[in-house]
């Protein structure tokens, strides 16, 4: 089959790779119909997950079809169209018991085009099949699937949840990529009473506006004064931060109000500091965390329901065997104005 190997920090390619093969009774092998690359594929070829060795075939986002199922997987069969989650999950263990999949134990948590080979490939192998892949009714399409492999569980769990957005508060997201967006997405699930994006990227403040942002600003010197001025001189209650570069993450600590909450949602490669001499008398509650996917179910069932635009997240779509050329386009996203790719098996 074909792969996208990283071979190292700036180094991949689109190449020969042999094809996946089950492994334990729980595996199921899927052929991949439709894939998107991640901001975090990006932080792997930058060298910020050094967990991620050369040879690896990268992606954790894909839609395919079932070719092959393990004799313990019970839970989809053959021919089934299925999302491949960008978390696997054992199901066993005591992180998995209480639906911290991102954590798991026994084998799983994020594995895909991290520490096993992923979906940015023509077959991939899915460990867990039964509780790490999700049967998609007719009604959702390949592209609209793509956005429940990580992008939407996430910004919703990490983000939004841990962040207790609630009605009425007002809601800054740091970086208005694909993550970001659909924090603001999700956020408006719960009514805040204002949602404040910041890009440095003038294509993808506006495309925060068109998602539901109600001001958009560019992270300069005068970010905090005008958060300031939008929020009665306290800054915002929840702010996201959705990038994963120490200068957004400080951006963040700096605009949440005494009792706020930041909620970081970015791969981080690099330390950031941490302002305690600012934050210790402000009762600021700072979460991190990584995607468990306890939510797909549910942003599922409301894809399905039309709850969510996923046409609006996709920008630019390629075949498969373009996997280079999307990599390129979603790398210079500033110039392109790339929000998410799909590639699609042709």
């Amino acid at each position: 089959m074909k792969a996208l190997v990283y071979h190292g920090p700036g180094k991949r390619s689109w190449q020969e790779f042999p094809d996946p093969a089950l492994i334990d009774p729980t595996d199921a092998i899927v052929r991949v119909d439709a894939v998107t690359i991640c901001g975090t594929d990006l932080h792997i070829l930058k060298g910020d997950v050094p967990e991620t060795t050369p040879g690896r075939v990268l992606g954790h986002e894909a839609v395919g079809t079932v070719v092959e199922a393990g004799t313990g997987v019970a839970g989809v069969r053959v021919g089934d169209r299925v999302l491949a989650s960008c978390i696997s999950a054992c199901g066993r263990c005591g992180y998995c018991r209480v639906g911290r999949y991102g954590q798991c134990l026994g084998g799983g948590g994020w594995i895909l085009g991290h520490t096993i080979d992923g979906v940015q490939a023509e077959y991939v192998r899915v460990p867990f099949a039964d509780t790490s892949t999700y049967r998609l009714p007719d009604s959702v399409t390949d592209e609209a699937a793509l956005l429940l492999a990580d992008i939407l569980p996430t910004s919703y769990e990490v983000g939004v949840l841990a962040g207790r957005v609630s009605p009425g508060q007002s809601v800054a997201v740091v970086g208005a990529g694909p993550i970001g967006l659909a924090a603001i997405t999700t956020a408006k699930l719960f009514s805040p009473s204002r949602i404040i994006a910041i890009d440095k990227a003038q294509a993808r403040c506006d495309a925060a506006k068109d998602f539901g942002a109600d001001a958009s600003l560019p992270p300069d010197e005068r970010c905090a004064e005008q958060v300031m001025a939008m929020t009665d001189g306290l800054g915002v209650d929840v702010a996201i931060e959705a990038v994963g570069i120490p200068e957004t993450f400080e951006l963040a600590t700096r605009l949440v109000r005494p009792g706020g909450h930041v909620a970081n949602i970015g791969v981080h490669g690099k330390p950031a500091v941490l302002h305690l001499e600012d934050l210790w008398i402000k009762d600021v509650t700072i979460t991190t965390g990584l995607v468990d996917t306890f939510s797909t179910a549910t942003l599922l069932r409301m894809t399905a329901a039309g709850r969510f635009d996923s046409g609006a997240f996709v920008t630019h779509r390629f075949g498969l065997d373009e996997m280079q050329d999307a990599y390129d386009v979603f790398d210079r996203a500033a110039e392109t104005g790339a929000l998410k790719v799909a590639l699609f098996r042709t």
